[in-house]
């Protein structure tokens, strides 16, 4: 859909003909017919607009904190009634994954393992879905159930990017201190693999540190936070009611030029998402904060809806 960006008026000034032409009656009733139409037409309904996928905001300081070597934020956003799985250990042998799951699609939207994987996933804002695209779930656990690097992954990735919708993928080895941003995003261009340099990024639905108003705004909260902490470690569960709990909306003004609805980027422009659609509600179904110091002990914090009730809980390891 197109915006209408702006009217311009012309004020033309014509004289008055010395010819006049008078219809006949035939041309008087075609041009009639062809008024109604046209009128008709500003009231027939609009294409039902099919609501977005899960979109999800990540936020995350990387190699930049006295305590913290990771800390990282994360809402997913998905329909209510989805089938959803909460964070826990899931998996075979040596390679267990510790992440959420989507029970219809089989993936994840992050996970990480003993071993100091770490994977995370946002899908790109756009109007038009491909039918028979590749899960994008998937794409984590191709990393997380591998031996291999994040960049050797992440060419891999690149190169069936074509084979998905738009998505943004987050390849973190925490044993080497590596770090990989790859995307399939802008549309008729190579996928992007970069590598993700320390400090604070935030990844919303469009590249990573793309301008958005709620990347800006959480990018903003954290690191006034983190600065108010100083060198103390950061207490994950207050972290995320302060920051990742705002229905801030971004002002209609300043909201992205997707290609999508303009009443469907503003529903989505706050960090926490809550919309009514003829599908059900969508929005925020859980938030995720992860917490890894520089000896390898690791935090997930999880708080989650099930059954219309928020719960939460938290699953500490030890990176090996």
């Amino acid at each position: 859909m197109q915006r209408l960006c702006g009217l311009l008026v012309l004020s033309l000034s014509f004289q008055p003909s010395p010819y006049k032409y008078k219809a006949t009656p035939k041309e008087n009733h075609q041009l009639s017919t062809k008024i109604v139409a046209k009128r008709a037409s500003y009231f027939q309904p609009t294409k039902e607009l099919k609501p977005p996928e899960a979109m999800c905001i990540a936020a995350w300081i990387w190699q930049a904190h006295p305590v913290h070597q990771i800390l990282l934020l994360l809402n997913r956003d998905e329909f209510h009634s989805r089938p959803t799985k909460a964070v826990g250990w899931w998996g075979e042998g040596s390679k267990k994954i510790l992440g959420g799951r989507d029970v219809l699609g089989g993936g994840t939207w992050m996970g990480c393992t003993k071993d100091g994987r770490l994977a995370f996933l946002t899908n790109v804002l756009e109007p038009d879905a491909m039918p028979g695209a590749r899960t994008r779930g998937d794409l984590p656990l191709r990393y997380l159930q591998s031996n291999k690097s994040p960049l050797d992954v992440a060419t891999e990735v690149a190169e069936e990017a074509d084979e998905y919708n738009g998505f943004n993928l987050i390849l973190a080895d925490l044993t080497t201190n590596i770090m990989v941003y790859v995307s399939n995003r802008p549309k008729g261009q190579p996928a992007t693999i970069q590598l993700v340099s320390p400090g604070l990024h935030v990844l919303s639905n469009a590249r990573l540190d793309s301008p958005w108003q709620k990347a800006i705004r959480l990018g903003k909260n954290f690191r006034e936070l983190l600065m108010k902490h100083g060198d103390d470690e950061v207490e994950v569960k207050d972290i995320v009611e302060r920051l990742m709990t705002d229905t801030t909306k971004a002002d209609k003004d300043r909201l992205p030029n997707t290609g999508c609805d303009p009443n469907w980027e503003h529903g989505l422009s706050s960090i926490f998402i809550e919309v009514q659609t003829d599908q059900g509600l969508y929005g925020t179904r859980s938030t995720a904060a992860l917490s890894v110091s520089y000896d390898g002990e690791a935090s997930l914090y999880e708080k989650y809806l099930e059954s219309g009730i928020w719960k939460d809980h938290t699953v500490n390891y030890q990176i090996e």
